[in-house]
């Protein structure tokens, strides 16, 4: 049970709330309008938002490889292509007395856990997503594009500027995106006013569009602060995910839900 507690944590922090995500093919012209709307009342560069719009847009029409962590503790991989709704995640996360691996793949409409002391080993458990509770973070989910949902993490963002070629610093209020990033009620509790001006940085490629992102999460219960790290990369590469057999799998128990929230 502790590793089962433990992995329902981890799947907390890897995913981010799926407000504002395209559904699988549709535009992406919407997560980029909020990161527009936000800074566009701020002291932000309007070419520095812009930028910064196009590329978090992009995130919503091709394929692309995303790798995130957060100190040694927690690693997240994912390959994701948004206009075929297909992808898969891995979560690695360590704790004082247990590590866990948590594996996600989202085909179409039908989502799929790995999750120790859950799926028994060489299945996988089929999650009904309509049972998910509002706001609950599996990683993937149907119409999540993003397991960092970087582009509604952004869309809290002020004082957006430019620092260099392709290169972007600003500040992002926590309190208005709990839930993304693994930002949660606590975090900003114990960051006190600090969670309204945390610092970015963000870094495009060469063709304009997101390769990497730093959030300077504060510290907090005494631990020093780990930056939430992600990068992103191998933009228009296919993903291939295959839904496992029927023999391979169980749906998930209601203990799973419950841990969730529900």
């Amino acid at each position: 049970m502790g590793l089962a507690a433990m992995a329902t944590a981890a799947i907390t922090l890897a995913g981010c709330g799926d407000g504002g995500s395209a559904a699988p093919g549709a535009s992406a012209s919407a997560p980029g309008a909020g990161v527009t709307a936000s800074a566009s009342g701020s002291a932000a560069d309007p070419a520095a938002v812009e930028a910064l719009t196009k590329a978090t847009s992009q995130l919503g029409t091709t394929s692309f490889k995303v790798t995130a962590s957060s100190g040694p503790g927690f690693k997240l991989t994912g390959q994701v292509d948004p206009a075929q709704g297909v992808g898969t995640a891995d979560l690695a996360a360590t704790g004082p007395n247990a590590e866990v691996s948590v594996k996600t793949l989202l085909a179409g409409q039908d989502l799929y856990l790995q999750v120790p002391g859950i799926t028994k080993a060489g299945t996988w458990t089929h999650v009904d997503v309509a049972r998910l509770p509002e706001g609950a973070n599996v990683g993937l989910r149907p119409g999540q594009i993003d397991p960092v949902n970087t582009s509604n993490l952004l869309s809290s963002s002020t004082d957006v500027h430019a620092t260099g070629g392709n290169a972007y610093a600003g500040t992002l209020d926590l309190t208005k995106a709990i839930g993304l990033a693994g930002v949660s009620q606590v975090t900003i509790d114990e960051s006190g006013a600090q969670a309204q001006k945390v610092p970015f940085t963000a870094g495009l490629d060469d063709q304009g569009r997101l390769a990497e992102l730093t959030v300077q999460i504060p510290a907090m219960n005494g631990q020093a602060a780990q930056p939430l790290e992600v990068l992103y990369s191998d933009y228009g590469v296919p993903v291939t995910v295959t839904k496992p057999a029927a023999s391979e799998v169980t749906e998930a128990p209601d203990s799973l839900y419950t841990s969730l929230g529900s």
